[in-house]
């Protein structure tokens, strides 16, 4: 089977190497602007965007077949009422870790699968605990430029590690590809699991 990662992450393509899965990434511009207030919902609607867009690529190009496994997600980190994307800048991300200190987010991954004719969506969700930042924390971590391609402005396997008491639910959810999740979507879509594909 043909397994293509629709996504320009390099988390996410570090995770799926990791566990040893033979696959392609192939990635396509793809419209992320949306009205809808459900991050759950918001994640799982642009992963299957993410995913559609690279399926009409490939059957652009006469190169979708239906042994083609399409596997595409989107993440972000909500706090209260707020959805936090990617900071537009430095000013950004220390307000984002301002919201952030001293409190408990999500980090809500949506995931999308495509294979033939069929489509599958689901998410995964993980509380992330974070310690109280002073002020010089923030600047400091956002000067870092750690936080600029990132969801919620901080990324749990790097510097931002110094700051998380901990977390409740899948890590590397929080890393931007929600593994065990991905594992039974794969099993309920292919009664195989992504190591058997």
């Amino acid at each position: 089977m043909r397994i293509v990662l629709a996504s320009k992450s390099p988390r996410r393509r570090e995770i799926l190497s990791m566990l040893g899965i033979n696959f392609e990434v192939i990635t396509a511009d793809t419209d992320e602007s949306s009205t809808i207030k459900d991050p759950a919902a918001l994640v799982e609607e642009l992963a299957i965007r993410k995913g559609r867009a690279v399926k009409a690529l490939l059957q652009a190009q006469g190169e979708w077949n239906e042994n083609t496994l399409i596997i595409a997600s989107d993440t972000v980190v909500a706090t209260g009422n707020d959805i936090l994307g990617k900071p537009e800048g430095e000013e950004d991300a220390a307000r984002m870790l301002r919201l952030l200190s001293d409190s408990t987010h999500h980090v809500i991954s949506g995931i999308a699968l495509l294979l033939g004719k069929r489509e599958i969506t689901d998410h995964d969700k993980t509380a992330v605990h974070f310690a109280k930042m002073t002020e010089a924390d923030i600047l400091w971590y956002a000067k870092s430029g750690e936080p600029l391609d990132k969801a919620g402005a901080y990324a749990v396997q790097g510097l931002a590690s110094l700051f998380i008491k901990g977390l409740t639910g899948d890590y590397f959810n929080v890393v931007g590809l929600p593994v065990y999740r991905l594992n039974l979507l794969v099993k309920q879509f292919t009664e195989k699991s992504l190591t058997e594909l």
